[in-house]
């Protein structure tokens, strides 16, 4: 190399960066493919919950679909484990996604019963809308019932003041949308504490939240009568 030659620095850099690399789940690919700045988002979202839950012991997420977002709340906290109903995704996850070793991929369904361990806590993203809304009361009582005493759990949703921007598979999908309101009381019906933040884009602000595409709840304390309020 000689000396003083940019070129040269960082191809002796490039050559020394060869990991293995991993491919985009479906879903991913599809939004790559489709809609690349919706990536911002998506990434933004997970940054977001992952910077709520730093140092947290025991996590799980609800609905990890292809396990993108995974990776970024595992590399902050202890154990990691992301559940789905979709037995076929978790299998394709758990193959691509090995290199995470604080990351793992199960099955679970929470309108059924809770997970088998107390969590320390619990995230959904882009996963309570997808719930009929009658499906919804099991749904939160196995959540909270999944979560020690003083439990945190992040549940993100887009605001149904933003559905009629949504795509066609957002819109088939999106059976149980909420407004501020209708997320800050399906939070404090579950639990003691719950806290609001509004989101656009990739900034996250606590403004008028009929404005906002993207709502957040931050709930702490599950309420232990195992029903709503």
């Amino acid at each position: 190399m000689r000396k003083n030659d940019s070129k040269d620095l960082w191809l002796s850099i490039d050559e020394k960066m060869r990991p293995n690399p991993i491919q985009l789940g479906p879903y991913t690919t599809q939004a790559y493919i489709q809609d690349p700045i919706r990536m911002s988002f998506i990434t933004s979202r997970y940054k977001f919950c992952a910077r709520l839950l730093t140092g947290s012991k025991a996590v799980l997420e609800i609905g990890c679909g292809d396990g993108f977002g995974g990776a970024m709340v595992a590399g902050v906290v202890e154990e990691l484990i992301c559940t789905d109903i979709n037995e076929r995704l978790l299998a394709d996850n758990r193959e691509r996604l090995a290199v995470f070793k604080n990351l793992s991929f199960q099955y679970h369904d929470f309108r059924e019963n809770p997970f088998a361990r107390r969590m320390d806590a619990i995230y959904m993203i882009d996963t309570i809308e997808h719930l009929f809304p009658e499906e919804e009361p099991v749904f939160m009582t196995n959540v909270t019932g999944s979560l020690t005493d003083h439990g945190v759990c992040v549940i993100g949703t887009p605001n149904i003041t933003a559905d009629k921007f949504a795509n066609v598979w957002s819109k088939e999908g999106h059976v149980n949308l909420k407004s501020h309101e209708s997320l800050m009381e399906l939070g404090r019906a579950y639990f003691h504490n719950v806290f609001f933040f509004a989101m656009n884009d990739e900034v996250v602000h606590t403004g008028f939240p009929p404005m906002a595409h993207f709502l957040w709840v931050l709930c702490v304390s599950p309420k232990k009568n195992g029903t709503p309020a």
